[in-house]
């Protein structure tokens, strides 16, 4: 299966390569990763509609267009003109766009949790709804169907195998955004989250939280006595994250955007951490460090202003004491909001 899967993930990352043109890949993999998680949670949805439309067993007497019965079950309600099979329908029109950025729209309006999170990219002038109509038919044509049961992890392999792609296609940008799964894999593997609270302060587009739950897996541990907690400054990438975790099915919720930096204002100050594990931006300049400078966490050196290497060794150091500890380090210097300003 892992052999079929990267073959699968090959022949469509070429094939929808070949459709992206003149787009640069950096606005091209929204288009496409958006188009595979509403694949995805348009197949979580059918599969539990056809269940609860059969009414058999538990599903007797269901009704499946209630909202509450995918919501019990942990499942995306899908609204009927957002769901795959009827924008497969409309995939040769000309206005396919505009179709697929109102299907974005309903289901951000259904599922709370998705708001602000989907691609309302699909209508903009230089995408060719053309080539977009033959994404749709590539992700359509795909036999998902043949594992249903797996369908999340086979998603998810495709969703990831495009972040890395995508990255590697935008050079050090990427980076931003993906940390190769080679990296992650040795940071879990030697931290070991068997269970407690992970965070990552700069969480990317969430590649330690997918690893660190299929570590517990591949050790037969539970899923449930491991929970995430992370934070991105970038919105974009905070989106893709969500997408990515949404896939796996890994609780989100306390995954936040933060504008302003980890550094300025931690949004998990109070969060007593069992693992911390993070890939910071390298070498960063931008990092306030002048604002900074008598700030209670650098009790080993004050890093130097342009470069926040030194800084995130510290920030993650604090994170990790006990909260009696850590209260003797963390008195930061309130910043007036005119002050302050986003870093990465």
């Amino acid at each position: 299966m892992k052999e079929n899967n990267g073959k699968l993930e090959e022949i469509l990352w070429k094939a929808a390569d070949k459709l992206r043109k003149n787009i640069d890949a950096a606005e091209y993999k929204h288009v496409v990763l958006g188009l595979i998680f509403l694949r995805y949670i348009s197949d979580a949805f059918q599969s539990l509609y056809e269940k609860l439309a059969r009414g058999k067993g538990h599903y007797a007497g269901a009704d499946p267009e209630d909202r509450d019965e995918y919501k019990a079950e942990n499942v995306f309600f899908i609204p009927k003109e957002a769901r795959w099979d009827y924008l497969k329908a409309k995939a040769k029109n000309p206005d396919i766009g505009k179709y697929i950025d109102k299907a974005m729209d309903e289901i951000e309006r259904e599922n709370p949790s998705l708001k602000g999170v989907l691609p309302k990219v699909y209508a903009r002038g230089n995408l060719d709804p053309i080539s977009l109509g033959g994404l749709i038919d590539l992700f359509s044509n795909v036999a998902f169907e043949e594992a249903k049961e797996r369908s999340a992890d086979i998603f998810g392999h495709v969703f990831e195998y495009f972040l890395g792609q995508f990255a590697l296609a935008e050079g050090k940008k990427g980076g931003q955004f993906y940390t190769p799964k080679t990296v992650v894999e040795l940071l879990v593997e030697m931290l070991e989250p068997y269970k407690g609270r992970v965070f990552d302060p700069c969480c990317g587009s969430g590649g330690m939280f997918v690893q660190s739950e299929e570590f517990v897996k591949a050790h037969q541990g539970r899923i449930d006595d491991i929970s995430i907690f992370g934070q991105e400054s970038n919105q974009t990438t905070w989106r893709l994250c969500k997408m990515n975790l949404a896939i796996r099915r890994i609780d989100s919720s306390q995954v936040k955007w933060n504008p302003e930096g980890s550094f300025l204002n931690d949004a998990h100050k109070d969060l007593k951490a069992d693992f911390v594990m993070a890939n910071p931006p390298f070498n960063d300049s931008d990092w306030s460090g002048e604002l900074l400078r008598n700030d209670g966490r650098w009790k080993w050196g004050t890093p130097p202003a342009g470069n926040a290497n030194y800084a995130w060794i510290q920030h993650l150091y604090i994170i990790f004491l006990p909260e009696a500890k850590r209260g003797l380090f963390w008195q930061r210097e309130r910043l007036p909001q005119n002050k302050r300003k986003n870093t990465k």
